[in-house]
């Protein structure tokens, strides 16, 4: 029987180890890294990280295979879907600023496992996003060149046959990734000039394409004689925006260096708007341009708006774009090697990942053993490995970071606000009850009511409508809406997505489960929506909570569900990998480690306090002064 006790008792702490969150209060202002990023520089981060490879490749795909000139209304719509994600970025950043982005967001409010979880999703999606782009940039280059770089290695080195590897191994990406580690291991002002300089070329060619692209346009390749505006209909649209949501992933790399910011309450949130507005100007006015320069069902997929002015008569305009082309992937390469290695640093400085790379150079303040590690590794998949099979790692990766960032925000919200920070080891006194965990977390009001709501409470003027929501635990009722929430977007994705011929449904069946998963997931915000919410007023709150996170959920989910099986076979194989770099070095070298007394010599009472219940740990070998459950 004791012994049953104590198996339980060791899974249950067991549980709580995996659930339990870092608090607010380590996410303070102090950092071994240098604050010395302004608004400007985080603004042209974010655009670095967005305006790549993509204005020059996906607007001649999808308005030739997708959306035709209605491209630009699908980047509009994904431009909107990918608001709603920077939000919650944008949130987060001002509220938590410390480096570490979807990690730490999630660390914060979920629990520790899922963090690390995310991280290591990240990171993967880092890497190969770093990879598949310096492959693009040469590529490109090669393609300047009538393709002699790549006929010259093939004849020196031969062509692969071997699977998963590339057809010949290309120096030159890696040759580009390793120039770039160098540069970004230099310091933050090095990098920050090398993205001004490249962003500040790569703009002026989208404005000069711009200018040219008007000039030159023919409204007649909009008519009905050539298609139309929307030759594929609203589902081209559709589909062309969830191609073209992809094109916006990047402005993250803003959230990861908050910790670099000088004032990231307010720098994160602008810089976050503005470089996802211009991101959007430049995507819609260049798509604008290239399907009024000539028709779009002519267009070169590869190579659309260089072959737009050499059909127009400009060839000389094609070298300055591929100039600027070359210049915005460099944009790219290098917020993937200034996000990855921070990503890296918060998790090992935590204690979740390896202790070398939380190791930050005295004189540049940079982790530079992760970016050197991590560089490497990098300019290794862009020699060797055959990438296209792996490029749908970026989309889940990204869809599940921003997913998990979304419910944090829901999380975040309805939290009880500490009014005390937790006393440290030395400064031992009447502990206010600790949350380790989400369930703990989530537990918002106390044993004792007030007269004043508290997050996570009932609204006072909802009471006489919603008491029976009154009457339930404290916390019980958001925990399941937000839970139920969850379960309700998968479905209602599942129904959007496979349709009744994919899921075997009569009509009947198909519109009554789309009703039933549609008004769960309204009734679950509706609840959501009648309790009391924190209410920052130094920090930027992002609106309509939970109404904006919910939506950019039910997004994600969608845009997951439409990837293959063989990603999600992969993406699970991952998973376990990181299971098991978790099991192994994560949980056992965690900080939080330090943070608990050992499992086997604290005993857990309770403290009847004359203002509320709270419940504190001591060890065994302490005893406390008074009786459990005596008054103090």
């Amino acid at each position: 029987m004791a012994w049953g006790l104590h198996s339980a008792a060791s899974l249950a702490h067991f549980c709580q180890k995996l659930n339990r969150l870092k608090p607010l209060e380590d996410s303070s202002m102090e950092t071994s890294l240098q604050r010395c990023l302004s608004t400007l520089d985080l603004t042209l981060l974010g655009v670095g990280g967005m305006v790549g490879s993509g204005l020059y490749v996906l607007t001649g795909t999808v308005a030739k295979n997708m959306a035709g000139p209605a491209v630009l209304l699908s980047f509009g719509v994904a431009a909107v879907a990918s608001l709603l994600a920077a939000l919650c970025y944008a949130e987060f950043g001002a509220r938590v600023p410390r480096t570490g982005s979807a990690y730490l967001f999630t660390y914060v409010s979920m629990g520790e496992v899922w963090a690390f979880l995310i991280g290591w999703n990240v990171l993967l999606e880092y890497l190969i996003g770093g990879a598949a782009v310096a492959r693009a940039w040469s590529g490109y280059l090669d393609a300047i060149f009538s393709h002699g770089i790549r006929n010259f290695t093939e004849s020196q080195v031969g062509v692969w046959q071997v699977p998963f590897l590339a057809r010949y191994p290309d120096f030159l990406a890696a040759g580009i990734l390793l120039l770039a580690s160098a540069f970004v291991s230099c310091g933050v002002r090095v990098s920050s000039w090398l993205n001004h300089t490249f962003s500040a070329i790569s703009l002026m060619v989208i404005i000069f394409i711009i200018i040219l692209g008007f000039i030159l346009a023919r409204p007649h390749n909009w008519s009905a004689e050539e298609g139309g505006f929307a030759p594929f209909g609203f589902s081209g649209i559709m589909a062309g925006t969830a191609t073209c949501f992809y094109a916006f992933v990047g402005f993250d790399v803003i959230a990861a260096s908050s910790e670099e910011a000088q004032n990231p309450r307010r720098a994160v949130p602008m810089a976050i708007a503005i470089s996802l507005g211009l991101a959007a100007g430049a995507y819609i006015l260049v798509s604008t341009v290239l399907t009024l320069m000539v028709p779009w069902h002519s267009l070169d997929p590869d190579s659309a708006l260089a072959d737009a002015f050499y059909r127009r008569g400009y060839s000389w305009a094609g070298f300055i774009v591929a100039a600027g082309s070359i210049c915005a992937m460099n944009t790219v390469l290098l917020s993937n090697l200034f996000s990855l290695p921070r990503i890296v640093y918060a998790m090992a400085a935590d204690g979740l990942f390896f202790q070398v790379f939380a190791r930050v150079h005295p004189r540049t303040q940079v982790p530079v053993v992760g970016i050197l590690v991590f560089g490497v590794l990098m300019a290794l998949l862009a020699l060797l490995l055959d990438l296209e099979a792996l490029v749908q790692f970026l989309s889940i990766g990204t869809l599940l970071a921003y997913t998990f960032v979304a419910t944090s925000i829901i999380i975040l919200r309805f939290q009880k606000v500490s009014k005390h920070s937790s006393p440290g080891p030395a400064s031992p006194g009447p502990a206010a009850k600790k949350y380790d965990s989400f369930s703990d977390h989530i537990q918002l009001v106390g044993a004792v009511q007030t007269s004043i709501s508290e997050p996570g409470q009932l609204r006072p003027a909802l009471r006489p409508y919603l008491g029976f929501l009154d009457g339930c635990n404290p916390g019980a009722a958001v925990t399941w809406a937000l839970s139920i929430l969850v379960i309700s977007a998968i479905a209602l994705g599942c129904v959007l997505v496979f349709g009744d011929s994919a899921l075997h449904l009569p009509r009947w069946g198909y519109i009554l489960l789309l009703l039933i998963s549609s008004v769960v997931f309204l009734l679950c915000l509706l609840v959501l929506g009648a309790h009391q919410q924190q209410q920052q007023q130094d920090t930027f709150q992002i609106p309509l909570v939970p109404l904006t996170p919910a939506l950019s959920i039910l997004l994600n989910i969608c845009l997951m569900l439409k990837l293959s099986y063989l990603t999600w076979l992969r993406f699970s194989i991952w998973l376990l990998i990181g299971l098991a770099v978790y099991f192994g070095y994560g949980i056992w070298h965690s900080k939080a480690n330090q943070q608990e007394p050992p499992e086997l010599t604290t005993t857990r009472y309770v403290v009847f306090s004359s203002s509320s219940l709270e419940e504190t740990v001591q060890p065994t070998s302490q005893p406390p002064a008074e009786e459990p459950g005596c008054m103090e």
